[in-house]
């Protein structure tokens, strides 16, 4: 077929204090993957949310198939043949993977009770020919945040759509799980289909479409060939400056401000031990599931230990909660910022307040509010929160601009160990590049940093020492200058009875 699949005209749609979307157009054309790309706050999701009827716009017009598409709302335009896959999650987590797959599909006896066994045989089918290892009777909530997505992605492919959405699908997968991704998406696509690809790698822009349009502070930038696109050129209209890369970190001597040894859990872990130093970024990598959240949530109490000693500068510690670890000096940056990051219906300034709630106390009982507002106002200008003032909710900021009020709120806490899991997911090429700066300067002023990282280049990037994961085993901590993504990648995948450290 030809012309165009689906066609946005002149779309603009505002927020309180926001323009999120100002006379926006593009199209879609039949059996083609469409990259999506710009910085935090483009207005990407904003887009595709009008396209799934979540949002209404406040001008412009869209065509389906040459005809106008009016969405009442994400049932109906999914009855339309639109189905969009989230860059935060929306899934029920004491439902089991086959119920919130077929929410309101479900098939049932006389119009009544849910016919179980026939509900998941039809999302084991559906895993069959995704190639998906899932077990439809499982909760969601004991899957990790790949597998989460993995469901989110069988949930979209479960209706009968023509044009597919995905918001930054790959943020929480693994190389292998990525590609299993793009061969659906392979699949999917024909004469009658297409689909909307947004994503912040660029490496994957290449592997996996066609065309890329460009949004830049809501406004449509232009739209190139990915056969002849410069990824320095879609960088460059993308954030509207140039960026460059900086070389690895040199070695540093600082005194040990944390240590571990023989950290096990009832789980996973199995006797980590590693430190990390005043001015040092300790990066650890490792496939997912590998146990590096783990080691991260058992340091600061979220998960219990069974074995293990943990020191703080020079000092033995026993800590038993998050809030626990935060009085002390430990503060950690969830991977998962929606569920455990921020508080979305509350104000960007509050958010910033959070962890240090202490500080801005009178000793009467009374908030410091100007303090908090100055803190806050600081944040956002450093940070390049995009954002009308400190008084706006969470909720109404982009998936970037969200993770930028997490950091906010670790950095307002003072901390002097600092743990980043996954601190740049779902965050373009431009603010990633804000945050290796401010991670460089944290190290600077002494801090002890910690960076979880599924992107290898990443993690070389920052990392002054990388510990290498396997199975809840720790198979070697690597200077950087001895780091390599294929020697990394080698300690990745190589495991046996016991983790050996590399010296």
């Amino acid at each position: 077929m030809t012309g165009a699949l689906l066609e946005a005209r002149g779309v603009s749609k505002g927020f309180p204090g926001v323009k999120a979307l100002d006379d926006v157009g593009f199209d879609l054309r039949y059996g083609e993957v469409l990259a999506l790309v710009g910085e935090n706050g483009a207005g990407k999701s904003t887009l595709m949310k009008l396209l799934a009827g979540i949002y209404t716009p406040d001008a412009g017009s869209f065509l389906l198939g040459g005809e106008e598409y009016v969405p009442q709302g994400p049932r109906h335009a999914q009855r339309l043949g639109i189905s969009i896959i989230h860059q935060e999650f929306n899934l029920m987590p004491d439902l089991t993977i086959a119920q919130n797959i077929f929410i309101g599909r479900e098939p049932r006896l006389l119009g009544l009770g849910v016919r179980e066994r026939e509900l998941n045989a039809r999302a084991q089918s559906l895993f069959d020919r995704l190639g998906l290892a899932l077990d439809p009777t499982e909760p969601v909530s004991h899957l990790t945040v790949a597998r989460q997505q993995m469901v989110e992605i069988a949930k979209a492919l479960s209706f009968d759509s023509t044009v597919l959405i995905m918001d930054e699908p790959t943020a929480a997968l693994n190389d292998a799980e990525a590609e299993a991704l793009f061969e659906m998406i392979d699949r999917f696509r024909s004469p009658k289909t297409g689909v909307i690809y947004i994503s912040h790698r660029m490496p994957e822009l290449s592997r996996i479409s066609d065309r890329i349009t460009v949004l830049r502070d809501g406004r449509y930038v232009d739209t190139l060939a990915t056969a002849s696109a410069d990824p320095k050129e879609v960088i460059s209209l993308m954030v509207g400056r140039a960026v460059h890369a900086e070389r690895r970190p040199d070695v540093t001597d600082g005194p040990v401000v944390l240590a571990v040894e023989d950290l096990s859990t009832k789980a996973l872990l199995r006797n980590v031990s590693f430190d990390v130093r005043a001015g040092e970024v300790l990066g650890f990598a490792g496939l997912m599931g590998a146990g590096r959240t783990e080691v991260a949530r058992a340091v600061i109490g979220a998960d219990p230990k069974q074995s293990g000693r943990i020191t703080l500068r020079g000092e033995p510690v026993s800590i038993s909660s998050p809030s626990e670890a935060a009085r002390l000096g430990i503060g950690y940056l969830s991977e998962d910022r929606k569920q455990l990051g921020v508080l979305v219906d509350s104000s960007v300034q509050d958010n910033v307040a959070l962890a240090s709630l202490r500080r801005y106390r009178t000793w009467w009982g009374w908030m410091r509010d100007r303090t908090i507002q100055s803190t806050a106002r600081e944040y956002v200008q450093k940070l390049r929160i995009k954002t009308p003032s400190t008084t706006q909710l969470v909720r109404n900021l982009s998936g970037g601009n969200q993770q930028k009020v997490v950091l906010a709120k670790w950095l307002a806490c003072d901390c002097d160990v600092l743990i980043f899991d996954e601190p740049t997911r779902g965050i373009d090429v431009g603010a990633k590049e804000e945050i290796y700066g401010l991670l460089r300067e944290l190290a600077a002023q002494g801090k002890a940093i910690i960076v979880i990282s599924s992107e290898l280049p990443e993690i070389l990037r920052l990392s002054h020492r990388i510990a290498v994961m396997a199975e809840g085993h720790l198979m070697a901590i690597l200077s950087n200058a001895d780091a390599t993504q294929e020697n990394l990648m080698y300690h990745a995948t190589r495991f046996g009875s016991e983790g050996t450290i590399a010296p």
